[in-house]
């Protein structure tokens, strides 16, 4: 059987060259939509935009986790979404130890003490026996779990129903998500974008963490409540905070998150899509596909994850 494949990505040179490699006979690989292209891989936004121009598409694949261009209500249905997994769990943990390491070791602060030329010898935190908190635990979810378990932390999850990891000491579900946070030294957001989960990191939430408490947001910017987390750095309720993702991207030039006090910013890099990395994924489904078997990682369009 024969299949067309059209790639959309900034990288899609390298995406061909790498499938290419796999050497797969009947599978061609053009640069431009057509009526009788089947296979797409690439960034949602770019598959959006070439939708109309593929009818006879059977299957997507995501270069990323992120799939909600795809997966609005009007979107187009009538194809298998597949979207990137276990591919990110490892970069997330080296991004979100990294903050808490620097954090703990008061790496900025010494920086800026050695900017200003002072000698700040103040004791240093350290990881073992502080409490981290994730929100969602799926595949990145576990592997935060047990790079944080290394370091002697107690790591609880919350989640709506699964509890897939073993190095989760404690898991909350439902309307425990307030006795999950409750007394958490670090919360990291690593859900999906769905209805369920805007604006979860909310007034209330913020409100029980303790005034030490560092906020991390890994997984989508709407989980976030902006203006909550806007007050709660202002008025030191939290120590501090590192958002990756934001509601509207690239952030406004006046956006008042610029200038807040204790937030760190790093512009949607935590967990990068490399080519290697999804080409694995795409050949793996693509040999499912031939041999007429159910593909990984498929995105369900209702649940839009």
């Amino acid at each position: 059987m024969s299949h067309k494949l059209l790639i959309l990505a900034q990288d899609k040179k390298k995406y061909h060259a790498l499938i290419e490699e796999a050497q797969f006979d009947g599978l061609e690989i053009v640069d431009q939509p057509a009526d009788d292209v089947d296979i797409v891989l690439g960034e949602p936004s770019l598959i959006k935009t070439a939708l109309a121009s593929v009818p006879a598409l059977i299957w997507a694949q995501s270069i990323w986790a992120g799939i909600e261009p795809l997966v609005g209500p009007a979107s187009r249905r009538d194809y298998i979404l597949t979207n990137a997994r276990g591919v990110f769990g490892e970069l997330m943990s080296e991004y979100v130890i990294g903050y808490l390491l620097a954090h703990e070791r008061k790496i900025f602060q010494r920086h800026e003490a050695q900017m200003n030329k002072q000698w700040e010898d103040s004791d240093t935190g350290t990881l073992r026996g502080k409490t981290i908190g994730l929100l969602g635990v799926g595949s990145i979810g576990a592997e935060v779990a047990l790079t944080a378990k290394f370091f002697g932390m107690n790591v609880r999850g919350y989640t709506r129903d699964s509890e897939i990891s073993a190095h989760v000491d404690s898991y909350f579900h439902g309307d425990d998500l307030l006795k999950f946070a409750s007394g958490l030294d670090y919360l990291v957001n690593i859900l999906p974008n769905t209805k369920d989960t805007r604006k979860i990191i909310n007034a209330d939430l913020l409100h029980v963490l303790p005034s030490h408490a560092l906020v991390i947001n890994v997984g989508r910017g709407p989980a976030v409540d902006e203006s909550a987390l806007l007050d709660a750095l202002n008025q030191n309720k939290i120590a501090g905070a590192v958002l990756d993702v934001f509601e509207q991207e690239p952030l406004p030039k006046d956006h008042p998150f610029w200038t807040t006090p204790n937030l760190l910013m790093t512009f949607h890099t935590a967990a990068p899509s490399l080519a290697e990395d999804i080409t694995n994924i795409f050949i793996e489904n693509y040999e499912l596909l031939l041999e007429d078997k159910p593909l990984k990682y498929r995105v369900d369009f209702e649940k839009g994850y």
